[in-house]
């Protein structure tokens, strides 16, 4: 099996990837959703255009298959398991199926407030520890603007492109996560 760690101890889980966990990759359903689109040309003809073929790509691993288009992450630790505030630049349905995570979530526009790294490797995440936040060096972050849940077993969460989430896991935990375009 193939593992990569990320967060302060959670493991990414990819069993899709060739022979690694093909049975796991079988008990995961990719969510509707997830094919759904927000722009009303690209519910045209073709109602997934990211999965036709373009001039310069390799048909032998293009498919019109929607769910190719989504990429498949699982992920499993222990409480207490922090990904720190960050964003991603695809839509993302996070679907809790063991245990429980706190997840706060800040809006785009809130993107001042947040203090984002200047480095380009990490300029989708911020500099500030959400849960100790050090206002002397970040004053603005008081001023944000944020909405928290708790995430069930069985329940699934949307997050927008480009949408701040910091996430900690409150006891063991299992999720899956549908990223797509």
């Amino acid at each position: 099996m193939a593992y990569t760690l990320l967060h302060m101890g959670e493991t990414k889980i990819q069993p899709w990837s060739g022979p690694r966990i093909p049975e796991l990759r079988d008990d995961i359903c990719i969510p509707d959703y997830c094919c759904l689109h927000d722009n009303a040309e690209d519910a045209g003809e073709n109602p997934n255009p990211s999965s036709s073929v373009q001039a310069d790509s390799n048909p032998d691993t293009e498919t019109d298959d929607p769910d190719s288009n989504v990429d498949i992450n699982a992920w499993f630790g222990p409480a207490g398991t922090v990904s720190p505030l960050h964003t991603d630049p695809k839509h993302n349905c996070l679907a809790q199926v063991v245990g429980k995570k706190f997840v706060r979530l800040y809006d785009e526009a809130m993107t001042p407030y947040l203090y984002p790294h200047e480095d380009r490797l990490l300029h989708n995440t911020s500099q500030v520890d959400v849960e100790n936040p050090d206002l002397s060096r970040f004053p603005l972050f008081s001023s944000a603007v944020f909405q928290e849940a708790v995430l069930n077993p069985g329940e699934m969460l949307y997050i927008p492109p480009r949408c701040w989430h910091h996430i900690r896991s409150l006891t063991t935990s299992f999720s899956v996560s549908f990223w797509w375009m």
